[in-house]
Protein backbone atom coordinates (compact mmCIF):
# COMPACT_ATOMS: atom_id res chain seq x y z
CA UNK A 1 0.00 0.00 0.00
CA UNK A 2 1.75 3.28 -0.69
CA UNK A 3 1.85 4.87 2.30
CA UNK A 4 3.22 8.51 0.34
CA UNK A 5 0.06 8.99 -0.86
CA UNK A 6 -1.77 12.12 0.20
CA UNK A 7 -5.46 12.32 0.94
CA UNK A 8 -7.24 15.34 1.24
CA UNK A 9 -10.56 15.08 2.89
CA UNK A 10 -13.17 17.62 2.46
CA UNK A 11 -15.73 17.47 5.36
CA UNK A 12 -17.26 20.58 7.62
CA UNK A 13 -18.51 18.33 10.45
CA UNK A 14 -15.74 18.33 13.14
CA UNK A 15 -17.07 14.93 14.76
CA UNK A 16 -17.09 13.32 11.41
CA UNK A 17 -13.69 14.56 11.02
CA UNK A 18 -12.46 12.96 14.38
CA UNK A 19 -14.22 9.76 13.17
CA UNK A 20 -12.26 9.58 10.42
CA UNK A 21 -8.54 9.91 11.95
CA UNK A 22 -9.64 7.60 14.47
CA UNK A 23 -10.51 5.10 11.61
CA UNK A 24 -7.37 6.02 9.70
CA UNK A 25 -5.06 5.02 13.09
CA UNK A 26 -7.44 1.96 13.18
CA UNK A 27 -6.61 0.59 10.34
CA UNK A 28 -2.88 1.32 10.12
CA UNK A 29 -3.04 4.14 7.24
CA UNK A 30 -0.45 6.57 7.86
CA UNK A 31 -0.93 8.50 4.74
CA UNK A 32 -0.45 12.40 4.89
CA UNK A 33 -4.22 13.12 5.45
CA UNK A 34 -4.93 16.89 4.85
CA UNK A 35 -8.41 18.67 6.02
CA UNK A 36 -10.56 21.31 4.61
CA UNK A 37 -13.90 22.20 6.06
CA UNK A 38 -15.80 23.61 3.04
CA UNK A 39 -15.86 23.86 -0.57
CA UNK A 40 -14.21 27.33 -0.51
CA UNK A 41 -11.01 25.73 1.53
CA UNK A 42 -11.12 22.90 -1.08
CA UNK A 43 -10.70 24.79 -3.67
CA UNK A 44 -7.72 27.25 -1.83
CA UNK A 45 -6.22 23.77 -1.43
CA UNK A 46 -6.01 22.55 -4.80
CA UNK A 47 -5.16 25.75 -6.48
CA UNK A 48 -2.38 26.03 -3.37
CA UNK A 49 -3.92 30.03 -2.49
CA UNK A 50 -3.45 31.37 0.35
CA UNK A 51 -2.90 29.94 3.79
CA UNK A 52 -2.38 26.50 1.41
CA UNK A 53 0.21 28.55 -1.01
CA UNK A 54 3.49 25.81 0.30
CA UNK A 55 3.86 23.20 -1.62
CA UNK A 56 5.07 21.20 0.53
CA UNK A 57 2.86 21.94 3.73
CA UNK A 58 0.19 21.48 1.28
CA UNK A 59 1.07 18.69 -1.52
CA UNK A 60 -1.56 17.55 -4.41
CA UNK A 61 -3.78 14.97 -3.09
CA UNK A 62 -3.85 11.79 -4.79
CA UNK A 63 -7.03 11.22 -3.70
CA UNK A 64 -9.63 13.40 -2.50
CA UNK A 65 -12.60 12.43 -0.10
CA UNK A 66 -15.15 14.80 -0.94
CA UNK A 67 -18.26 15.17 1.32
CA UNK A 68 -21.13 16.85 -0.54
CA UNK A 69 -22.94 19.09 2.27
CA UNK A 70 -20.96 21.44 3.36
CA UNK A 71 -20.75 25.14 3.82
CA UNK A 72 -19.72 28.22 1.10
CA UNK A 73 -19.49 26.05 -1.86
CA UNK A 74 -21.04 22.52 -1.19
CA UNK A 75 -19.50 19.16 -2.88
CA UNK A 76 -21.01 19.48 -6.11
CA UNK A 77 -19.58 22.76 -6.87
CA UNK A 78 -16.47 21.48 -5.69
CA UNK A 79 -16.62 18.37 -8.08
CA UNK A 80 -17.94 20.89 -11.24
CA UNK A 81 -14.62 22.95 -10.74
CA UNK A 82 -12.41 20.08 -10.37
CA UNK A 83 -13.50 17.99 -13.30
CA UNK A 84 -13.23 21.95 -15.34
CA UNK A 85 -9.55 22.01 -14.43
CA UNK A 86 -6.71 20.61 -17.17
CA UNK A 87 -4.54 20.34 -14.64
CA UNK A 88 -6.79 18.89 -12.04
CA UNK A 89 -9.40 17.04 -14.28
CA UNK A 90 -7.83 13.22 -13.85
CA UNK A 91 -7.90 13.60 -9.77
CA UNK A 92 -9.60 10.74 -8.30
CA UNK A 93 -12.50 11.86 -6.39
CA UNK A 94 -14.35 9.98 -3.86
CA UNK A 95 -17.67 10.94 -2.68
CA UNK A 96 -17.73 10.32 0.79
CA UNK A 97 -21.06 11.62 2.12
CA UNK A 98 -24.22 10.48 4.68
CA UNK A 99 -26.29 11.13 1.50
CA UNK A 100 -27.66 8.02 0.17
CA UNK A 101 -30.39 10.20 -2.01
CA UNK A 102 -30.59 8.22 -5.55
CA UNK A 103 -30.79 12.03 -6.94
CA UNK A 104 -27.39 13.09 -4.98
CA UNK A 105 -25.79 9.62 -6.48
CA UNK A 106 -26.81 10.72 -9.92
CA UNK A 107 -25.86 14.35 -9.85
CA UNK A 108 -22.27 12.99 -8.44
CA UNK A 109 -21.46 10.70 -11.02
CA UNK A 110 -22.73 13.17 -14.13
CA UNK A 111 -20.28 15.31 -12.77
CA UNK A 112 -17.31 12.74 -12.54
CA UNK A 113 -17.25 11.36 -9.34
CA UNK A 114 -14.91 8.61 -9.44
CA UNK A 115 -17.06 6.82 -6.58
CA UNK A 116 -19.88 7.28 -4.45
CA UNK A 117 -19.52 6.05 -1.01
CA UNK A 118 -22.04 6.30 2.22
CA UNK A 119 -20.51 7.09 5.33
CA UNK A 120 -20.84 4.08 7.58
CA UNK A 121 -22.60 4.87 10.92
CA UNK A 122 -20.45 1.99 12.64
CA UNK A 123 -16.75 2.57 13.86
CA UNK A 124 -15.53 -0.70 12.65
CA UNK A 125 -17.04 -0.36 9.46
CA UNK A 126 -15.61 3.00 8.81
CA UNK A 127 -12.45 1.51 9.17
CA UNK A 128 -13.02 -1.89 7.00
CA UNK A 129 -14.57 0.86 4.30
CA UNK A 130 -11.20 3.13 4.64
CA UNK A 131 -9.00 0.14 4.23
CA UNK A 132 -11.01 -0.77 0.96
CA UNK A 133 -10.63 2.19 -0.48
CA UNK A 134 -6.91 2.87 0.39
CA UNK A 135 -6.43 -1.02 -0.85
CA UNK A 136 -7.81 -0.17 -4.34
CA UNK A 137 -7.55 3.35 -4.96
CA UNK A 138 -3.77 3.50 -3.68
CA UNK A 139 -2.65 0.29 -3.83
CA UNK A 140 -4.36 -1.53 -6.94
CA UNK A 141 -5.23 1.30 -8.87
CA UNK A 142 -3.14 3.71 -11.93
CA UNK A 143 -3.84 7.19 -11.60
CA UNK A 144 -2.76 9.85 -13.93
CA UNK A 145 -0.77 13.12 -13.18
CA UNK A 146 -2.56 16.15 -11.67
CA UNK A 147 -1.45 19.46 -11.64
CA UNK A 148 -2.63 22.54 -9.56
CA UNK A 149 -4.81 24.78 -12.15
CA UNK A 150 -2.70 27.22 -14.48
CA UNK A 151 -3.20 30.76 -12.50
CA UNK A 152 -3.71 32.60 -15.88
CA UNK A 153 -7.03 30.96 -15.83
CA UNK A 154 -9.40 33.47 -14.25
CA UNK A 155 -12.51 31.47 -14.78
CA UNK A 156 -15.34 33.18 -12.21
CA UNK A 157 -17.07 30.22 -10.47
CA UNK A 158 -19.50 30.29 -7.18
CA UNK A 159 -16.11 28.14 -5.08
CA UNK A 160 -13.66 31.45 -6.43
CA UNK A 161 -15.98 33.87 -4.92
CA UNK A 162 -13.84 34.19 -1.16
CA UNK A 163 -10.43 33.76 -2.93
Amino acid sequence: MSDEAIILLAEDREDDILLLQKAFQAALLFNPLHVVRDGVEAVQYLKGHGKFSSREEYPLPDLLLLDLKMPRCDGFEVLKWVRQQPGLANLRVIVFTSSDRKEDVNLAYQLGANSYLVKPLDFNQCVEMLKMICRYWLTLDRWPEVLRPDETTKEVHPCDGEL
